[in-house]
């Protein structure tokens, strides 16, 4: 898979500490009344609980249960090499998978020119992959007309 680097993504650290903290004063306003709407197969506990984290940072969430998500993928333009368990759409964006409320809010505040934000596949330790083991994971933004996904934030642990 070729991933590319998107805005910078090598920034130091002091320089992302600053851009988070101005981020959580001045753009509360970019996301806090935005609703998400989960599509998700109608047997998924993990679909469920990424849906109560987004909950318990302060998203409205709307939860649709579907035994047919492949279509649903494919009407949002999520390919297999992005693809995860569950698809989100909020503010015309797209959002695939166990991607972390705090990247959603960054997303909506910045709004880069790109079709959506995904964590492929399942990733342990990511929100409602609670399983005590810490995986490190990306996550992607990709483009509509370029599908190549480019790195949006990283997740590593020791």
């Amino acid at each position: 898979m070729k991933i590319l680097t998107v805005n910078g993504s090598s920034r130091k650290p002091l320089r992302s500490a600053l851009t988070a903290a101005l981020l959580a004063l001045f753009a509360t306003s970019a996301w806090a009344e935005a609703v998400i709407e989960v599509y998700q197969d109608p047997n998924c506990g993990c679909c469920s609980a990424w849906a109560e984290h987004l909950e318990a940072e302060g998203f409205e969430v709307r939860q649709h249960k579907t035994p047919d998500i492949r279509a649903v993928k494919m009407e949002h333009g999520v390919t297999s090499e992005i693809a995860s368990c569950h698809t989100a759409v909020v503010e015309g964006y797209v959002i695939e998978g166990h991607v972390p409320a705090g990247d959603i809010k960054r997303l909506l505040a910045e709004r880069p020119d790109v079709a959506g934000l995904a964590v492929p596949g399942m990733p342990h330790g990511t929100p409602g992959m609670e399983t005590g083991r810490q995986d490190d994971y990306a996550v992607l933004a990709w483009q509509r007309e370029d599908r190549t996904p480019a790195i949006f934030n990283e997740y590593t642990h020791d």
